[in-house]
């Protein structure tokens, strides 16, 4: 993959982070770890394509819509996980 590509990869899943965020909502910390989840599920949407043939929108070696596709679902598994509060009373 060249630099372009990557770079196109990242603005692409940044947009989708705070896009999501936008939604969501939630602090500064909550922002990073929208981003931090969007570009990791991108990597994994595009890294999954690569591994089945998974080809929808290609543009240059990036497959976007795989990578995108990749980047929502970490971004709502992500979210789920980090909204779940733990428990305060002791079960001893």
């Amino acid at each position: 993959m060249t630099l372009p590509g990557i770079l196109l990869g990242l603005v692409i899943a940044f947009l989708l982070g705070s896009l999501f965020h936008t939604w969501r909502g939630g602090g500064g910390w909550r922002l990073g770890l929208n981003l931090l989840f969007s570009a990791l599920g991108f990597a994994l949407g595009q890294a999954a394509g690569w591994q089945f043939g998974f080809v929808l929108y290609a543009v240059g070696d990036l497959d976007v819509a795989a990578g995108a596709l990749g980047s929502i679902l970490v971004l709502f598994l992500g979210d789920w996980l980090s909204r779940i509060k733990p428990r305060d009373e002791s079960g001893v």
